[in-house]
């Protein structure tokens, strides 16, 4: 697995864009400006980074710039930016950056970007532009990064997890709140069943996995619980 470094004034994508990165087994190291990306530079040799173009201080271009021609632009950088034009992708990977995805950001081309960086050996190649195709519920696949539902499903108070997993839930109060227990005692079997896996546990539950991280969140759900779980008898949903 890789060390990636994200460079995103944005704190809700560097931190959804860590957890993605982290749970595909990345080491993930985070910046919000160019000062801080030339610091995370220096001091971890990032594999990968991910670089966002409109920045406070210095932009995503010229921070490349300055890598290249000081000798520094020794890794794959992927551009990112939700109001670039195709003239500053062209301009980006002339300059030699990997790719261009285009916010919001599809998490399948995100993987896919990341991965194609990743494997490409130097020296590097452009990639094709990256434009996101908007996202409609027939197409799960294409649910963006940043537009994931944060929505539930309405499933009944009282269920059967399995001869260990008996549960019964209160039907006494609000049914917001009766269904938020429901639902994090729903996904952390699963997340104990699969031993913390996202991939597993979104496969399993039929949720589209940005979905799946922001309903965790939402539900207060303990991530790590999953992964420390020895061993869960199958059940009965």
């Amino acid at each position: 697995m890789a060390n990636i470094l994200v460079v995103d004034d944005e704190l809700g994508i560097r931190d959804l864009l860590s957890e993605i990165l982290n749970d595909e087994g990345h080491t993930v190291d985070l910046a919000e400006n160019a000062a801080q990306a030339r610091a995370a530079r220096a001091r971890m040799r990032p594999d990968l980074v991910l670089l966002d173009i409109w920045m406070p201080d210095t932009d995503g271009v010229t921070l490349l710039k300055e890598w290249a021609s000081s000798g520094l632009l020794t890794m794959p950088v992927v551009m990112m930016s939700g109001h670039a034009t195709i003239d500053t992708a062209v301009q980006a990977t002339k300059i030699g950056a990997q790719a261009f995805l285009e916010k919001p950001i599809t998490l399948q081309k995100l993987l896919k970007a990341v991965d194609q960086a990743l494997t490409r050996n130097l020296p590097r190649k452009p990639v094709v532009f990256q434009q996101m195709v908007s996202a409609t519920p027939a197409a799960a696949a294409d649910l963006t990064v940043e537009a994931a539902m944060t929505g539930g499903v309405n499933l009944p108070p009282v269920v059967e997890m399995g001869p260990q997993a008996r549960q019964q839930f209160e039907l006494d109060k609000p049914l917001r709140e009766a269904r938020d227990d429901f639902e994090k005692a729903y996904f952390e079997f699963h997340l104990a069943k699969e031993g913390g896996s996202m991939t597993r546990v979104a496969e399993k539950t039929g949720l589209e996995r940005t979905h799946l991280y922001r309903k965790l969140k939402q539900l207060g759900v303990d991530l790590s619980r999953g992964k420390r779980a020895a061993s869960v008898a199958p059940g009965v949903l």
